[in-house]
């Protein structure tokens, strides 16, 4: 069973999922209707949509391959984090709040580093949405 944390993650990925389509969607009913043009099963009501919007509660698989496949998502990210790499690599542990990036042969500025150091401090879910963002503004997918 989904812990509340879960629910509520589910639903700040699907928010933001949602504004990466380019039909505009406001809200749960249309959330609901366009999701069941695309679902071969059982119809989805707004109000199911709405506790999905809400973190009340996070669809079946079937739902979410539906959700992931129509919003263009890993269905891994879009029920639980971002996928795993598949880098070997260690990930580096983030800086604390009040930690900053020691300075550099060629030093960035220090709005700069602020700016990374507060990025990195985040969990890896929100500095997985962050780079989504900054992947919006720049025409183009993070990867």
């Amino acid at each position: 069973m989904p812990t509340p944390q879960e629910k509520a993650d589910f639903s700040e990925w699907l928010k933001l999922s949602m504004t990466r389509v380019p039909e505009k969607m406001r809200g749960a009913t249309d959330l609901s209707n366009k999701f069941n043009l695309r679902f071969r099963g059982e119809p989805v009501f707004a109000q199911t949509a709405h506790k999905w919007l809400t973190g009340r509660l996070i669809p079946p698989v079937d739902k979410l391959q539906t959700l992931a496949e129509w919003l263009k998502v890993d269905l891994h990210w879009l029920h639980y984090e971002p996928p795993p790499s598949g880098n070997p690599q260690v990930t580096p542990k983030p800086l604390a709040h009040d930690e900053q990036y020691p300075a550099s042969e060629d030093p960035a500025s220090e709005e700069t580093l602020e700016l990374a150091s507060k990025i990195e401090a985040l969990s890896p879910h929100h500095r997985y949405l962050v780079e989504e963002l900054v992947a919006q503004f720049y025409g183009g997918a993070k990867r």
